[in-house]
């Protein structure tokens, strides 16, 4: 876990002054710079929050998800188009292609929750794609990743590795709706979950003393949580591996957490892959970050609902696993009701809000006069001839 000194976890701000605090914190060999904003940077950055609820940006992304809700990435088919590709394997969100020595992972704008796909959500796979390859630029000082190249807005080609069957969920609070959530688990009785020893008396949506790992295997139909000790037991990883991974993990984590809060969020939960390269490095592979992988509130109105017992505002996809659980149950209805298209069009204002807060930077909206599966079999096909 990343070390730091004295203060960090609680910074001092030093009210009705311009300039900031300023904390330390080690990760591996290098020290990182964290500055906490003075309670008028907290005030501008809180006025650009409310861009979330109403603003012209908002309008602007939500005319141009209308317009598209008919033209998602719900399925791609590179192996009928790009020649060199030799396989497909369908993940809920990402189409993963066998390239030879390359993997080509295509992000779609299918939803997934409930371990199912539940819609498709216009530009989500090149808001995941680019939010993912922001974060391995930012965390390569923590673990090195597999990207090798970014060909297109919802394409990430990358080393092939052989991947940890088990995913590394970190978790900063209690708090969750899914059957293996944190409060779920927690509310039915379990106070040690994955080696975690939890203290009576927590209730929903609460900061955890410390961040904890809750590791699962990775099934094809639902994940199952699992204790480190059994990892090792059942042979999935070995010590070392699992030893250094975690480290990388809860560090992974802890550094997101500060960076969402210089950006008025809080990184409340995630989950991280990794695998092994050829020569035996461990990486960090699939998404980083992302409103997909990760659970995102809104900082500065967090503590007054907690204390009022009113749920956090998300800038996730937790509002849309809530309207599935009212409206039928997602893990055994065979079909399940259509998404509403303002709930839709609301979904991807968020993934789009998301990255344009982390991020600072302002996203492309792709222009649609040629069909996402065209250009993305023509970039990929570029890609891979130059990387022979």
């Amino acid at each position: 876990m990343a070390q730091c000194i004295p203060g960090l976890n609680h910074p001092k701000t030093l009210s009705g002054n311009v300039f900031s605090s300023i904390s330390y914190c080690k990760t591996g060999p290098r020290w990182i710079k964290f500055i906490t904003m003075s309670s008028q940077q907290h005030q501008s950055q809180q006025l650009s929050l409310d861009a979330l609820i109403s603003s012209n940006r908002k309008e602007e992304v939500i005319g141009a998800v209308r317009h598209s809700l008919s033209n998602c990435l719900s399925e791609t088919n590179l192996h009928l188009t790009v020649p060199a590709l030799k396989s497909k394997t369908r993940g809920k969100v990402r189409d993963v292609y066998d390239g030879g020595d390359y993997l080509v992972l295509v992000t779609t704008d299918r939803q997934s929750a409930f371990d199912r796909v539940l819609a498709s959500i216009p530009f989500k796979g090149q808001v995941l794609n680019e939010t993912s390859l922001w974060w391995f630029d930012k965390t390569q000082h923590i673990a090195p990743n597999a990207v090798v190249s970014a060909p297109d807005k919802n394409v990430t080609i990358a080393k092939k590795c052989s991947v940890f069957p088990v995913e590394f969920v970190v978790r900063g609070y209690v708090t969750g709706s899914t059957d293996t959530s944190l409060w779920t688990v927690y509310k039915n009785g379990v106070r040690n979950y994955c080696g975690n020893a939890l203290p009576d008396g927590m209730v929903k949506n609460q900061k955890l003393p410390a961040n904890i790992l809750t590791p699962t295997t990775k099934a094809a139909d639902h994940d199952v949580p699992i204790a480190p000790d059994e990892i090792v037991k059942l042979g999935l990883m070995t010590q070392a591996d699992y030893d250094e991974v975690s480290r990388k993990a809860l560090s992974l984590f802890e550094y997101g957490q500060h960076v969402a809060l210089e950006h008025g969020l809080i990184l409340v939960d995630t989950k991280y892959e990794f695998g092994k390269g050829s020569d035996g490095t461990v990486l960090l592979i699939d998404e980083v970050h992302t409103p997909d992988s990760s659970r995102y509130w809104i900082a500065n109105s967090y503590e007054e609902r907690f204390r009022n017992g009113i749920e956090p505002e998300n800038v996730d996809k937790e509002f849309l696993r809530l309207w599935f659980r009212e409206h039928c149950n997602p893990y055994e209805d065979e079909v399940l009701p259509d998404a509403p298209t303002e709930l839709v069009s609301e979904l991807a204002w968020r993934y789009v809000f998301l990255y344009e807060t982390i991020t600072n930077s302002k996203f492309e909206i792709p222009l649609m006069e040629e069909p996402i599966h065209d250009r993305i079999s023509r970039n990929v096909s570029l890609a891979l001839a130059s990387l022979q």
